[in-house]
């Protein structure tokens, strides 16, 4: 009796173990189940939608897209037209590589940068900005990517076609006479700041403006310019800088055009503090006017918008586009 005891009491045992390995196994299941679930939110939505050459476009790539465009042109666009450029950006980066254009990360994370300071955010803002509309960083990267592989593939495959003829930039340019677009004049400049403390009182922003003019008053030549502001510990004044009437805008090429040489232009406040151009040089130059410029502008994007239509029409004809659902 005592042997048959001892081995229920064995039995017992076995299968409290076995039951509290078994209970430890389907907890470590569960919580790795729903570990890739949070990290793929959007897994069971991601139905392919259309095969481009093999690769993928999703549901949730379409979902993505869709609020970028809407978040970019403060429109709707019909999905049809949102797979269309999926598949447009596909072409384009594959295209790029087969010539060797391959963008690295670090190159497209500089694209990516490069946009927020033309908006005047830094990269983490701009992450901010488009997950607060619900789209991931990486869906404007991929935007990045074809476009800046593409154009590069095209202006580089191209160059020759593209290039625009002095004949077609008269005659484009020919009808304008404004002597301000007419004549070309090329300026050597010294960009100057006096640092105001961030936060100053209008007072105090307001004094410093006055010192500047006072400054401005008696300086009479780029040589007193960098001798004055160099000694200045509040102040800096940068390397010349070369730029024609045709790289301004229009209101700075007029104040430049009104300034004389020597002198220096009316102190303006900006976000640095105060800032002024100290005029060097001015001179005539047979480079572009603002006119030709324009022209010369417009003519190659015509060039360019029309080569890279039928070069992407063709890349669409002999690609491998196998819709999936619509």
């Amino acid at each position: 009796m005592q042997l048959n005891r001892d081995e229920t009491d064995s039995n017992v045992m076995m299968n409290a173990t076995f039951l509290s390995v078994f209970a430890n196994r389907l907890t470590l299941c569960c919580v790795t189940l729903l570990a890739l679930l949070a990290a793929a939110p959007s897994a069971w939505a991601q139905a392919v939608v259309v095969m481009v050459n093999g690769e993928p476009i999703t549901t949730y790539d379409i979902e993505q897209r869709s609020k970028l465009v809407t978040l970019t042109t403060r429109k709707t666009a019909p999905r049809q037209e949102v797979i269309q450029q999926l598949i447009d950006d596909r072409l384009k980066i594959r295209e790029a590589k087969k010539f060797g254009i391959n963008m690295t990360p670090s190159e497209i994370d500089s694209s990516y940068a490069g946009m927020g300071q033309r908006m005047g955010m830094s990269p983490d803002q701009l992450s901010k900005v488009l997950m607060a509309q619900g789209i991931r960083p990486d869906t404007m990267k991929m935007r990045l990517h074809a476009d800046t592989a593409w154009g590069a593939l095209v202006r580089g495959r191209y160059k020759q076609s593209l290039m625009v003829g002095e004949r077609d930039v008269r005659a484009a340019s020919g009808n304008t006479t404004s002597p301000e677009q007419t004549e070309n004049y090329e300026y050597q400049l010294r960009p100057v700041v006096i640092f105001v403390p961030r936060g100053s009182s209008p007072a105090v922003v307001e004094q410093h403006k006055k010192e500047a003019e006072t400054i401005r008053a008696r300086v009479q030549s780029c040589a007193e310019a960098i001798t004055t502001f160099k000694s200045l510990r509040q102040a800096s004044i940068r390397d010349t800088i070369v730029k024609t009437s045709a790289d301004l805008p229009p209101n700075l090429r007029e104040l430049l055009d009104k300034t004389p040489v020597g002198h220096m232009t009316p102190p303006e406040v900006t976000r640095q503090g105060i800032e002024m151009v100290a005029l060097c040089d001015r001179k005539v130059t047979a480079a572009d006017t603002p006119a030709k410029r324009a022209a010369r502008d417009k003519l190659f994007a015509e060039k360019y918008e029309a080569k890279s239509k039928s070069y992407l029409d063709d890349l669409r004809k002999g690609a491998m586009i196998e819709y999936k659902q619509k």
